[in-house]
């Protein structure tokens, strides 16, 4: 015998971060960092081609410049046409700044604003720099014409500084300082513009690469989603093995061992069924022969004190029999049981009708009026074991009678319920007795628990009931009747009727 188990949320803990959710996370994450590293590295790498690129045409401008001044004597002779300063200006968005300065720092010719070189460490001293050898550096040309090297304001440049040597040994030969300046403007979008062309794909990449393992995370949890789906979707006395078909290696072995735990629970539980299914078979025949003697016993003997101990004798025997019946029809309504799944289909108004009748000579005994509501006249079908609704049906019949009381009304009812999505035959047991209060009426579905101390019963009655009605996916419900009484209602599911 077996019910179902509830584990109360306060005890069962609360679930953490799902499985796939943590691969996924722990996978990505290194991408991501990879991701950023590769774009911080790509930026540098193409600020670094640009500057190149503007390095190279920097010094190609600045000895184009430097060809165009030519020494004379002691002085330069600057053959630099209006043409060509307008071709070196013809950008106004990149267009190259120029300075010549002899002795250097001393203004020639283009824009003194532009600010001053900064020579290597080991070329530091100003008066000896080398000769023929461009020196690249970053400036800032302010707005108000005041160069500041790195200054906060002002406009950003990429500079070039040539020192060349002009005049001959009689006349006392000069250094000239040549610069030329570009905007760092296009050197810095030329560098968004490679980093951007080359993170589109990366992007694109790790997005698919994002699918991919998501897609391959759900394909190598699946076998543990169709593990927990058998472990939801089971009765929870249905403790036949876990299938798995081509699961994990790590899956096997944690599958292995709940079968191994629903072995051991259902060799437990069969033990205590054959050890119940025993006992009551073994006392049923000695309880039989108790109450024959003490029914032969009250028959031939007047004394009324011995009466008194052998009706307490033979109530005692009577009950012990009810309970032993009980506990047979409950193993007997056992999902194991072969008698449960012996199903067939049969008209449940017909059956109803039968006990009915069978029950009336009692109910005139105990001044009761019980009786068969014929409103509904049409078969109503279903598929079940015939044996076991009869004996739930009996259970509800024997409790009306015992708890309802004399002078009360208890009527049997059987229809067709079509209002549910799914067509139902509804039996109903209604009597006009004193009822349940909402409190009883929750408890008196678990076993061995009576609502009243009236009678002989010994509380497995409606837990019968409730065991048979669920075993064929049925439910039963406890309702007040007005303006006192109880309706006991058992739903099942209604099979079509049969072809003619």
């Amino acid at each position: 015998m077996t019910a179902k188990a509830h584990v109360p949320t306060s005890h069962a803990g609360q679930a953490g971060v799902s499985l796939a959710r943590q691969l996924l996370l722990w996978l990505l994450l290194p991408q991501l960092v990879l991701w950023m590293a590769g774009g911080v590295a790509t930026y540098r790498f193409a600020a670094g081609y640009a500057n190149q690129a503007i390095d190279a045409s920097l010094l190609q401008a600045s000895r184009s410049l430097a060809r165009q001044l030519k020494p004379i004597g002691n002085g330069l002779l600057i053959d630099f046409p209006r043409a060509a300063q307008d071709v070196l200006e013809a950008d106004p968005a990149d267009k190259l700044l120029y300075m010549v300065s002899s002795p250097p720092g001393q203004f020639i010719l283009g824009n003194q604003s532009l600010p001053a070189p900064v020579l290597p460490i080991q070329d530091a001293a100003p008066d000896e720099p080398a000769l023929d050898t461009p020196y690249f550096y970053d400036g800032t040309m302010p707005v108000n014409g005041r160069a500041a090297l790195h200054a906060p304001t002002g406009q950003p440049l990429r500079l070039v500084a040539l020192y060349l040597r002009f005049g001959d040994e009689a006349n006392a030969p000069q250094t000239m300082l040549v610069q030329v300046a570009r905007s760092s403007a296009n050197r810095e979008e030329l560098a968004r513009r490679i980093l951007v062309d080359m993170l589109l794909p990366m992007s694109s990449l790790v997005l698919l690469m994002t699918l991919i393992v998501w897609l391959g995370i759900r394909a190598g949890l699946s076998p543990l989603a169709r593990l927990r789906q058998q472990v939801e979707g089971r009765n929870p006395t249905d403790l036949a093995p876990l299938q798995l078909a081509s699961a994990p290696r790590e899956l096997w072995s944690l599958a292995t061992a709940i079968n191994t735990l629903l072995s051991a629970v259902q060799n437990t539980v069969a033990t205590q069924k054959r050890f119940i299914g025993d006992a009551a078979h073994q006392l049923r025949t000695p309880l039989a022969g108790l109450k024959s003697q003490t029914e032969i016993a009250l028959q031939s003997t007047t004394d009324p004190e011995l009466r008194a101990r052998l009706q307490r004798v033979h109530d005692s025997a009577t009950r012990s029999a009810h309970l032993v019946n009980q506990l047979l029809t409950l193993a007997r309504a056992e999902p194991e049981s072969v008698m449960a799944q012996d199903r067939k289909r049969f008209d449940l108004q017909r059956l109803a009708q039968t006990l009915t009748a069978e029950w009336v000579p009692r109910a005139l005994r105990a001044q009761i009026d019980l009786g068969l509501d014929d409103s509904a006249t049409v078969p109503v079908w279903v598929e079940a074991n015939e044996l076991l609704v009869r004996e739930s049906l009996t259970n509800l019949i024997d409790n009306a009678l015992h708890y309802a009381g004399a002078g009360s009304q208890v009527t049997v009812r059987v229809m067709a319920d079509n209002t549910s999505t799914t067509p139902q035959a509804l039996l109903q047991v209604s009597d006009t007795g004193p009822g349940l209060t909402p409190a009883e009426r929750e408890r008196v579905f678990e076993r061995f628990v009576r609502a009243s101390d009236i009678g002989q019963g010994c509380g497995l009655g409606l837990a019968i009931v409730k065991e048979i009605v669920e075993r064929h996916h049925g439910e039963v419900q406890l309702d007040e009747v007005l303006p006192h009484g109880l309706c006991v209602s058992i739903r099942l599911p209604l099979s079509p009727t049969p072809a003619a």
